[in-house]
């Protein structure tokens, strides 16, 4: 597929800052950039030069795994958050890639994902998601314990319509990308 190549050893493989279809960013407290690589299905981590540091992943739905990731986020100890949006779920990685843990099923209920779109960590490592189908954001845990969610489909404040973004300040007020709301 695209982004594959045979290296000087006619092995094939995916050049490390090829990107295809990159749809989320983050930036850890070193300035280290995330990049989150949907059709490629992975994860790259670049240095803040724009120097490849490593990359994760690969198409499927096991354990550091993605399907079409396109939210990423970092939190202060350098713990990668992806939303792996077309496995419904969240996967959480170390600072190097490995996997960690994964919360979330494809459903409308608490904790339960339609193509999460963007993800958020506060400074007390709340984990906020964008359920971009299920027209709301939730809030979790480090560890992915649901706690909270709010929005719903509709144009009236509150509401929204495929929110494709998520972001949170140092004082922790949410600010959310109401995509097809305009």
């Amino acid at each position: 597929g695209e982004g594959d190549y045979l290296d000087q050893f006619g092995s094939r493989g995916i050049r490390e800052l090829e990107f295809l279809s990159p749809r989320g960013v983050a930036v850890d407290r070193f300035g280290d950039i995330h990049v989150a690589d949907s059709e490629n299905h992975r994860f790259t981590k670049l240095n803040a030069g724009g120097g490849f540091l490593l990359w994760g992943g690969g198409q499927g739905s096991g354990d550091a795994q993605f399907n079409h990731p396109s939210g990423i986020a970092v939190d202060a100890s350098g713990n990668i958050y992806i939303a792996d949006t077309d496995n419904h779920r969240i996967q959480k990685l170390s600072s190097s890639g490995a996997f960690i843990a994964k919360w979330g099923s494809s459903g409308t209920g608490p904790g339960q994902f339609n193509a999460p779109a963007a993800i958020a960590v506060d400074t007390s490592r709340y984990v906020y998601v964008a359920d971009s189908k299920n027209n709301r954001v939730q809030k979790f845990n480090e560890n992915g314990v649901f706690m909270t969610q709010w929005g719903g489909a509709g144009t009236s404040p509150g509401q929204f319509y495929e929110p494709r973004g998520v972001a949170v300040d140092a004082a922790g007020h949410v600010y959310v990308s109401d995509y097809s709301n305009h």
